[in-house]
Formats: structure tokens, C-alpha cells, sequence
């Protein structure tokens, strides 16, 4: 009996020791294993140096075949809506006016290469949507109840602005009985216009998920952006537009990006003036432009990239015009 219960016992402790070292093996290889995840889930980021270069090769041959078009002086009318307008519903309809000096400019998109000459317009501080036909009904749907701004200006196919004496136009008006608030903003042809859900709430933390992140949408437009402020900006004083970059570069695309931007009621240092425009891009180091012209970088990474552009004073003070003087976007460069 004595000795029934001594081998129970000894068989008991041999069990219990085998069990011990196959847990301690298994944390073991656990522990290797969330090693290893967590290593693959935090890359080391790509280095980027980013210079200013010449305007892109493939830029001065559209030139040289759109013959006096970028010597043009298109000037531009807000027909409607009109200045300190209130707009009764949800639904307000654009209504542009060309003229000026246009040595052959005109607005409309080539079916086969989906480029051509067109008109930024911005609704409050969002992203903007190119408008290829004027002569077509372009509205604004499900706008939300309040103030609001458009701004317009004319492009180039490769997006960079004419700068002439009339050709920015803005205009500020009040919607009343506006639009459902947890729906986008978006055009008569379903291009997302505001993220009003995103306006409503407070800018998502940094260690959301990226899988949270809205996809880009028409003409690349990316809405993870913080809230954007509208109707507040002052026609009178110094305001700076962003224009680009904006959305998704690819392969050649991305190998010099343009920024660029539409400034009123100001002058830059090297223009004659007091102001400078200042970018950083994913927070490093600043840089000033004090010339009123596009600029191209190149040097990008592979990756998600973020461009702020701000109008600054002679001393680096920020100017403020209802928030709109400092504008953040974010890009895609796909390699």
C-alpha cells in the first residue's frame, strides 16, 4: 500500500515537471514571437532629403505645345451664389463667368488623357475640386447649416495656378436648413466636396489605426485632415490659399512634386513685400518661400507625407485670417 502511494506521488511530480517545461518553452517561443511582431509592425522610417529643383521636363513640353495659353489672363466671376447670399437648403449651385485676356484658355478635360485646363474650387478650407466644364451645372450638395466660403481660381493641367490681378474670386454666404451633418459635402457628380462628420469631431490621435483613414477620393483628395473652419476668413486682409500638393503621387509623378498656393492682399519679402510663406513637411525643419511661384521637391520617400503651408509676418509671427493662413495636407507618394 505504502509503496502504491510512493509511485502515485512519483509519477505525479515527473507530470507536473514535464507540464513546467513545456509552458517555459512555450513562453519562451511566445515571447520570440511578439519580439519578431513587434519589430515588423514599427519600421525604421525612410531617410528623405527633399531639394528644390527645375520645373519637370515633361512640364516645359505641355508648354511649349499649349502655344500663348500660359501667358494668359484668364479673369473670373462668381455669378452665384451671391456675396453675403443666404441660401435656403441644403443645395447651393456654382455658377462661374471666363473672360480676360485668355489667348485660347478654356476650362475642359481631355477624354483621353483625363488632363486639360480647369478651376480649383474650395469650399471653406477643405480640399479642393477641379471644375473642367463651367458650362455645366456644378452644385454643392448636402451642405451643412451656417456660414460658408468658396474660393476659385484657374489651373493649368498640371494644377498650377494663374496668378494674374482677377483671377482668384471668393465669396462668403449663409445656408439655411442645411444638410444632414454625418454626410459628406459632395458635388452634383458625387465628388466629396467637406467631410462634415470629420468637421464635427475632434482630430483623430495619432495612434488611431490606419485603417480608420478614409481612402482618397476624385482628384485625391484625402478628409483625415483636423477640422476645417469656414465663413470666418476676412476678404480684406492677407490670406494665403493652399493649392497643392494634394493626394496620391505615383512612379514619375512623384519624383519632383510642386507646392503651390494663391496669395491675397499680401506681398512677399522677395515681391516687395513683408510676408513669406513658411512649409515644413512632416514637421521638420522649416523652410521660406518669398517669391509668389511654384516650387518643385524632389527626394520624397515612399510613404504618407504631411505638407503645411503658412503666411508669416517679417518676424515669423503667424498672420491669422479665421485659421485659414495655415493649412495642412496630406499626400501619398507611391514608388
Amino acid at each position: 500500500m505504502k509503496l502504491s502511494r510512493l509511485l502515485l506521488v512519483s509519477c505525479v511530480v515527473v507530470l507536473a515537471a514535464s507540464f513546467a517545461g513545456c509552458s517555459s518553452d512555450m513562453n519562451a517561443n511566445t515571447g520570440v514571437a511578439n519580439a519578431n511582431a513587434n519589430t515588423a509592425a514599427s519600421p525604421s522610417p525612410t531617410a528623405q532629403a527633399l531639394n528644390v529643383v527645375e520645373r519637370p521636363q515633361k512640364i516645359k513640353d505641355q508648354m511649349s505645345q499649349r502655344g500663348e495659353q500660359d501667358e494668359a489672363k484668364p479673369a473670373l466671376t462668381i455669378v452665384e451664389p451671391k456675396e453675403g447670399a443666404t441660401v435656403q437648403g441644403a443645395t447651393v449651385k456654382l455658377s462661374l463667368k471666363l473672360a480676360g485676356d485668355l489667348k485660347g484658355y478654356q476650362p475642359h478635360k481631355d477624354p483621353s488623357t483625363g488632363m486639360g485646363n480647369h478651376v480649383h474650387v474650395i469650399l471653406d478650407n477643405q480640399p479642393y475640386e477641379a471644375y473642367y466644364e463651367i458650362g455645366q451645372p456644378f452644385e454643392l450638395r448636402n451642405v451643412s447649416e451656417g456660414p460658408h466660403t468658396i474660393r476659385a481660381f484657374p489651373s493649368r493641367p498640371w494644377h498650377e495656378s494663374y496668378k494674374n490681378d482677377g483671377a482668384f474670386q471668393m465669396v462668403s454666404f449663409t445656408v439655411k436648413g442645411g444638410g444632414d451633418a454625418s454626410k459628406p459635402t459632395t458635388t452634383n457628380t458625387g465628388q466629396k466636396m467637406a467631410d462634415n462628420a470629420n468637421a464635427a469631431k475632434p482630430a483623430a490621435s495619432p495612434s488611431a489605426s490606419p485603417a480608420a483613414s478614409p481612402s482618397p477620393t476624385s482628384e485625391g483628395k484625402d478628409y483625415a485632415q483636423s477640422p476645417s473652419p469656414s465663413g470666418t476668413v476676412d476678404r480684406t486682409k492677407p490670406l494665403l490659399t493652399y493649392s497643392r500638393p494634394k493626394g496620391e503621387y505615383k512612379n514619375a509623378d512623384a519624383d519632383a512634386i510642386m507646392l503651390d498656393f494663391w496669395l491675397s492682399n499680401a506681398k512677399l519679402q522677395g515681391d516687395g513685400g513683408d510676408y513669406r510663406v513658411r512649409y515644413t513637411v512632416d514637421g521638420g525643419e522649416p523652410k521660406y518661400l518669398d517669391k509668389w511661384e511654384p516650387i518643385w521637391l524632389a527626394g520624397w520617400a515612399a510613404g504618407k507625407h504631411t505638407v503645411k503651408l503658412e503666411l508669416v509676418d517679417k518676424s515669423g509671427n503667424p498672420v491669422d485670417n479665421g485659421g485659414y493662413n495655415s493649412t495642412s495636407r496630406d499626400i501619398t507618394v507611391t514608388k
